[in-house]
């Protein structure tokens, strides 16, 4: 058995004995800087800026900065650490996801296949995004034994929304993630200023286009069919039983910062949620997500399984948001940036680093292990 960790070791060792040195950073907050030396200017546009002044983004990561990790010392931490949890019926290293990103195909050709078959090598979760460049089909031959969930977006067409379920499920999704927080596009400066929206290219649709239910209604003009059945506002509280009567494995609801709103995903029978804020992408000036986390895994995280995203970069920040209550953390932005920069390879560097910056810090702040983690880990600043 080895520990996530050892991967600084097989880093230094192969700078000592063969002279390479990664050939992307394995600084983790410095991968946008250098992601945008590759990275096209429409793609730089739709994947790292936020809504409007990005303010809320930068709220993401501030909350991060009010928090420190308080070591502990000669606590007979194991040599050989074991992070593994279950989260929802699925296995996994230790408690990190891919997160659901739409289009990316923009950060490099293979897009979605690279990052499911990175995902699954390194044996962490992929999630799916109804948004992306390949479809349910291609991802799955591409993920293969992996474990993957789907994320929805529900469209305003029923008949296309059960299609969606079916393929997934066909395809071994196991989990399905509704995304609440985009019923309609934020508004997003970078784009609306280059007048590129992907979507309206064809590019980021292939489940849509892929789709039998779809194709039936869509005619001869499937971008703007999509355009018609993507905005959704009206959706609500009472069309959640159509998703349960529908999905047979666990519900998990995504874009939850508020209290009142994880009580509600717990009246009505959801299995998780995901406190997020989309990133910093949709709502400019919203709340900080890891302000929210706290007091709703607090609330509700006995009830259901209580996930984490916006803002994550470093093993450190996902030891704070365990620390802070959630199960599990989805990793978005930075895996893109890999992706950029190396495609599978690169990805798999991210998780890698990621996942060893996340053992090493838990286990010289003196745990054995990311379930050990508690409020108790951190120092509000």
């Amino acid at each position: 058995m080895s520990n996530l960790g050892d991967h600084q070791l097989g880093i230094y060792l192969s700078g000592m004995f063969d002279g390479k040195t990664p050939d992307i950073t394995t600084d983790l907050a410095a991968l946008e800087d250098r992601a945008r030396e590759v990275l096209s200017p429409q793609a730089m546009g739709y994947i790292v800026p936020s809504a409007g002044h990005g303010e809320t983004a930068r709220a993401n990561r501030a909350a991060f900065d009010r928090w420190r990790i308080v070591p502990r010392m000669l606590r007979g931490v194991a040599a050989q650490r074991d992070h593994s949890t279950t989260v929802l019926g699925t296995t996994m290293p230790a408690p990190v996801l891919i997160a659901p990103v739409g289009v990316q195909t923009l950060a490099h050709p293979d897009g979605e296949l690279a990052t499911a078959r990175a995902a699954a090598a390194v044996g962490v979760p992929y999630i799916h995004s109804t948004a992306a460049a390949h479809t349910f089909e291609q991802v799955a031959e591409a993920n293969g034994d992996g474990q993957r969930w789907y994320q929805l977006y529900w469209p305003t067409d029923q008949d296309v929304c059960l299609s969606f379920l079916r393929r997934a499920r066909a395809a071994g999704f196991t989990t399905l993630v509704l995304t609440l927080d985009t019923t309609l596009l934020g508004w997003r400066p970078a784009d609306l200023d280059r007048g590129f929206l992907p979507f309206l290219h064809d590019v980021g649709l292939a489940n849509y286009l892929s789709d039998p239910a779809f194709q039936e209604k869509a005619g001869g003009s499937p971008t703007m069919h999509w355009a018609q059945m993507f905005p959704h506002p009206g959706l609500s509280w009472d069309d959640l039983p159509f998703l349960r009567d529908h999905w047979d494995g666990p519900i998990v609801l995504k874009g939850i910062v508020s209290v009142e709103d994880a009580r509600l995903a717990v009246r009505h029978g959801m299995d998780g949620i995901v406190v997020s804020n989309h990133g910093g992408r949709q709502v400019d000036g919203a709340v900080a997500a890891l302000d929210a986390l706290g007091p709703i895994a607090e609330a509700v995280g006995s009830d259901l399984t209580v996930l984490f995203d916006s803002g994550v970069r470093t093993g450190a920040d996902v030891v704070k948001a365990l620390a802070l209550g959630a199960r599990a953390v989805l990793l978005g932005r930075p895996f893109l940036y890999g992706l950029a920069l190396g495609g599978q390879q690169g990805v798999e560097h991210v998780l890698r680093c990621l996942l060893g910056e996340l053992d090493i810090t838990v286990a010289l702040s003196g745990h054995s292990s990311c379930g050990e983690l508690s409020r108790a880990s951190l120092q509000a600043q």
